[in-house]
């Protein structure tokens, strides 16, 4: 990657703000307003003359065909006759990224705003990268970046790179010579937003169908990504238990309740106390709470062994490729831990004194129906995986996006605040979606503790609650599960950073 030739210099290095302040700027494109009589057009970052301008003609430039859009074989060669240098993959990469309507080719609009949206990115690499906050990049920097990032390289390396980019022999990068060198090149993959954009990791609502999160190379070559997953499963086991009441209220409810049988979450609560006493309130919520380890643990592996598969060489994959990887990852963890998911309903629905525990219930179980018992309600519970899973991500993905385009100047840290109402929003669209889908499984999964009860295919039983109880009857027990996203979120998270704190997790 490296730049030649005399255009380069006087065109792409005016395509961005030029002035000092765009470093410190948050302003947005829409914020800006140009008077109609004016003859100097206003710079979208920070004020500056011209930007427009440089655009259009660097766009015209990149548009060999003149076909009003950029295509692969457009950059390819216009960046060449420029004396810019990309790979195909780094080519499509941009392309990929910036093309809105998937046409396969940007116009101008799209064009620009992946520029904008781009240099917003090298800004949050240049500020990670500059330790000393001098606003300049030297050396030492660089080997202390690198390392970070688990690649090890000596002085006389990093002043080859420095080289490559320093333009005034001051043997330091300042702002405008990284971002020009970095101009039309991909950055999706920054350390410092996998480092503070943990999602599945952190925030546990009882369901484990999130698609798993990115290590950087650091965490993972110094064993802070275990830490992390040990941090995330002690939280997901409080937070499942300060939860469980209403997570129990709730497979009574989808299990019990109907149109002749109305259950209310207080006459629900009240029921299970008159039952069984205080403590039937956390009936089946250590199986809950037991299955966390090998769950989490298998679908890490899982994850990263369909990662390589994949054939990816990017620290991380993109949107599509993680939501794919990440429901195969989540299929193999919930196959080998199915028949847990089947003992946490059956002992929730357990009476009084039916089960002496775990072990029990599994004999009670297998004596009396089999193994192919364990595994009850599977298909659903698979099928549900893809519609959970993607919505959360993509919630999640549009909502950090947003934050990170809109504030995101000086770090990519969004704070306690935003990361929860991030993770609450997509973890409730996740859930939502694939709701209909997690009753039927929990019914299937009951049915043989219900005596006389019929015993159902999926399809069958769908209609069968449709006609008999309506579309509503899908989503039986929402109200309990709704209720325990806010609190599960807030405990899992504060109990998570106190364990990261103990472990002694590090953070930048």
């Amino acid at each position: 990657m490296h730049q030649e030739g005399s255009l380069v210099s006087p065109l792409l290095s005016g395509v961005f703000c030029q002035c000092p302040t765009a470093m410190h700027s948050s302003v947005e494109p829409s914020e800006v307003s140009v008077e109609p009589d004016a003859t100097v057009q206003s710079c979208s970052v920070c004020g500056g003359p011209e930007q427009e301008h440089r655009l259009k003609v660097l766009f015209q430039i990149l548009d060999v065909n003149k076909d009003g859009g950029i295509c692969v074989k457009d950059l390819t060669i216009g960046l060449k006759k420029l004396g810019v240098h990309r790979t195909e993959h780094e080519l499509m990469k941009i392309v990929k990224a910036g093309d809105k309507d998937l046409d396969g080719q940007l116009d101008f609009e799209e064009f620009v705003h992946y520029l904008r949206d781009h240099e917003k990115k090298l800004r949050l690499v240049f500020k990670s990268l500059d330790k000393k906050n001098d606003g300049c990049i030297d050396s030492q920097e660089i080997m202390q970046s690198l390392r970070d990032l688990g690649v090890h390289i000596s002085e006389q390396q990093a002043e080859k790179i420095l080289k490559s980019m320093d333009k005034n022999g001051t043997m330091t990068i300042d702002w405008n010579e990284w971002r020009d060198y970095h101009l039309l090149h991909p950055a999706d993959n920054i350390p410092e937003i996998i480092l503070y954009w943990k999602h599945s990791t952190i925030f546990d609502v009882g369901e484990s169908l999130m698609v798993p999160d990115e290590f950087t190379a650091e965490e993972k070559k110094t064993g802070m990504w275990w830490r992390h997953l040990v941090a995330g499963g002690g939280a997901g086991a409080v937070s499942r238990t300060c939860t469980a009441p209403l997570d129990r209220l709730k497979v009574l409810m989808q299990v019990h309740a109907s149109r002749s049988n109305t259950m209310c979450i207080a006459g629900g609560f009240s029921q299970m106390i008159r039952e069984g006493g205080v403590r039937s309130l956390w009936r089946g919520n250590g199986i809950n709470v037991l299955k966390i380890a090998p769950e989490s643990a298998i679908k890490f592996m899982a994850y990263e062994q369909i990662k390589r598969l994949i054939g990816s060489n990017q620290e991380t994959l993109g949107i599509l490729e993680r939501l794919v990887a990440g429901s195969l990852a989540g299929a193999i963890a919930q196959s080998s831990i199915y028949p847990m998911e089947v003992l946490k309903t059956r002992l929730a629905l357990g009476r009084t004194g039916q089960y002496f525990g775990i072990v029990d219930c599994a004999k009670h179980i297998f004596q009396k129906e089999g193994l192919a018992a364990f595994y009850k309600g599977y298909i659903p519970n698979m099928l549900g995986i893809i519609p959970y899973a993607g919505i959360d991500l993509a919630v999640y993905e549009t909502l950090k996006n947003s934050w990170l385009q809109r504030f995101a100047t000086d770090s990519a840290d969004p704070g306690v605040f935003v990361l929860l109402a991030c993770g609450t929003m997509s973890s409730t669209c996740g859930q939502l979606a694939s709701y209909p889908l997690a009753l039927v499984r929990t019914r299937m999964q009951a049915q043989a503790s219900l005596e006389g009860g019929p015993q159902m295919t999926m399809s069958g039983l769908f209609r069968h609650i449709v006609r008999t109880e309506g579309a509503m009857g899908l989503y039986r027990g929402l109200a309990p599960n709704f209720m325990k996203v806010i609190p599960a979120v807030s405990i899992s998270y504060v109990v998570y950073e106190n364990l990261k704190i103990t472990l002694g997790v590090q953070s930048r």
